[in-house]
């Protein structure tokens, strides 16, 4: 009697741990536990959710085009849209997300530096950003920084752009600071200042989300913004990422994101666009 009770005690006890196996779903870090790309329950993707054009998270809804190509990249490495989990990834913690493996892969306008790239990796560039400025559609008087002596230029607080602009293209450039683009595009709009600037993608998505129309772009970047994937040092996905970078500016939808995300604004990316990805290290 003891060993029929010992004997079902075991089934039951096998029983349990086959149904904890089976309800656990497998390893949750995005990979299928062997390195690979895909194959795992979710991929968790960081982006920022406050950069309109870029990555936006509105309600359950996020749009831009980092979040473009970021499910361009999902797709590519095997998940569906609803196998993303999303992850704010503000400029500040883009490392520390990474390397406390929070995030499988951020993109969200992250620049490829050699400092950075002492604890993260990168595949990319997917993006050449760079410096910029926008003004009002009418406005004839800038095509430059070394225009903007004696004119109004706003940032947001914290923000070196428009510091660099008054010590090496225009020391008579009245700075003017607020707390974010928003509060900038309406001074814009409003004529309080002449100009607006930084990287000029956001500037773009920043015009396209308010309007657009009466707003542009100048085109004469100062500055080189490599814009790429980051991962985690040791991913073994920046080939898998290159390829489907690569595949993206080919099949058109390159393209296709930056017209969408940019879509009634006086814009055109810089000559070093669309970018040749860098061999991976």
């Amino acid at each position: 009697m003891k060993r029929r009770i010992h004997t079902m005690m075991a089934i039951a006890a096998a029983s349990a741990l086959a149904l904890s196996a089976c309800s656990d779903g497998g390893n949750r870090d995005g990979t299928d536990g062997e390195g690979g790309g895909g194959g795992g329950d979710t991929l968790r993707i960081g982006t920022k959710y406050d950069q309109p054009g870029l990555g936006l998270k509105d309600g359950d809804t996020m749009t831009g085009f980092d979040v473009d190509v970021a499910k361009y990249i999902a797709d590519k490495l095997g998940y569906g849209e609803d196998q993303i989990e999303w992850v704010e990834a503000p400029s500040a913690q883009r490392e520390t997300l990474l390397q406390n493996k929070q995030v499988d892969i951020i993109v969200a306008t992250y620049s490829i530096t050699d400092e950075r790239k002492e604890v993260v990796s990168f595949a990319g560039p997917y993006f050449i950003s760079g410096q910029d400025l926008l003004v009002r559609a009418d406005e004839d008087r800038i095509e430059g920084p070394e225009d903007l002596n004696g004119l109004n230029l706003c940032s947001v607080s914290g923000s070196t752009s428009a510091a660099r602009i008054k010590e090496d293209f225009a020391e008579e450039v009245q700075l003017i600071e607020q707390p974010g683009y928003s509060e900038c595009l309406q001074f814009l709009t409003g004529g309080e200042v002449d100009a607006v600037t930084t990287d000029d993608i956001i500037l773009a998505g920043l015009a396209a989300e308010a309007g657009g129309g009466d707003m542009r772009v100048v085109g004469n970047t100062f500055s080189e913004e490599r814009y790429g994937v980051g991962i985690p040092q040791d991913s073994d996905q920046c080939e898998e990422i290159t390829d489907a970078i690569n595949e993206m500016i080919d099949d058109g939808s390159w393209q296709e994101f930056i017209d969408t995300n940019t879509e009634g604004v006086d814009y055109s990316p810089s000559a070093d666009n669309p970018p040749t990805p860098d061999a991976c290290e």
